[in-house]
């Protein structure tokens, strides 16, 4: 039996990547909505993506305030445990087992994400004026519309060239 400090060792070579995964496994991905070459599901964006329409509305609405300071951060793994998404389990699995320099990049933008949307949250809570609370609302908008984009972008196995065209525009 291998323990856990030998699997770890890093002397032992790894087989080299084929860049292919199992047909199988990869179909019951897709079923589920997960990309198979990277085993992240865009379902967790709706998690942001509702933030961002509840902002988009304080300018028109500004009760509508309220209604995103209500919004909480959530992980990966907390959104779909507490979602209706048909395949969590597998959702979790598969994020769980990405390949490391994916699932780091997509951290580190999902993070970046609820960072700003926590940090407008804090100033919204401040603020005293409802001309105030559109300007943040605004303001968190453009900057997390493109970073939802990006992450969009590394779910769907986007290359360098791809995520350089999302921020760009």
């Amino acid at each position: 039996m291998t323990s856990p400090a030998t699997a770890a060792r890093s002397d032992r070579p790894t087989p080299p990547s084929t860049g292919q995964i199992d047909e199988a496994r990869a179909a019951v991905l897709r079923a589920a909505n997960i990309n198979p070459r990277t085993g992240l599901a865009t379902d967790y964006l709706n998690h942001f993506n509702e933030a961002i329409m509840l902002l988009e509305m304080v300018p028109d609405m500004p009760e509508c305030a309220e209604d995103f300071l209500t919004w909480t951060p959530l992980s990966y793994a907390e959104h779909f445990w507490a979602s209706n998404f048909k395949a969590r389990d597998l959702a979790i699995e598969a994020y769980e087992s990405a390949e490391p320099r994916i699932r780091t990049e997509f951290d580190n933008i999902t993070a970046t994400m609820t960072a700003i949307l926590t940090a407008v949250g804090t100033a919204m809570r401040e603020a005293r004026q409802d001309t105030t609370r559109a300007t943040l609302a605004e303001q968190a908008t453009g900057w997390v519309k493109p970073l939802v984009a990006l992450a969009g972008g590394i779910i769907n196995g986007a290359t360098e060239a791809d995520v350089e065209t999302i921020m760009s525009a």
